[in-house]
């Protein structure tokens, strides 16, 4: 059993929700669904690219539930980031955790 980390808007993951899964705008240009293989790694990512937002959510997902293959590569950074290679099947989504923004743009998870 596998954990990955994915970063929602919880406006986006009610329709998702909805709909029985996740499709990013990052799988339509990209070819697939950005994760995090853990919470330093989700985090750092947050603060960079959603700083100063409300309504965000991390998606624990359990990569044997995945419908679609998971590949770890590197960034151009060299770290390694789990994608999904296709539609994010909310089943296999196990926890929905909220993020709080801190003053300084970052998010932290409650609690932590």
């Amino acid at each position: 059993m596998a954990i990955i980390l994915h970063l929602i808007q919880k406006d986006d993951w009610e329709a998702a929700s909805a709909a029985g899964e996740v499709r990013p705008e990052s799988l339509a240009e990209e070819g697939f669904i950005h994760c995090s293989s853990d919470e330093d790694q989700a985090l750092a990512v947050a603060g960079r690219l959603y700083s100063g937002r409300e309504g965000m959510l991390l998606l624990e997902v359990e990569t044997d539930l995945l419908n679609a293959p998971v590949k770890r590569e590197p960034s151009g950074s060299g770290q390694i980031y789990p994608h999904i290679y296709g539609v994010l099947n909310t089943s296999a989504v196990t926890l929905v955790r909220p993020m709080e923004a801190d003053a300084s743009g970052g998010f932290r998870l409650p609690g932590g």
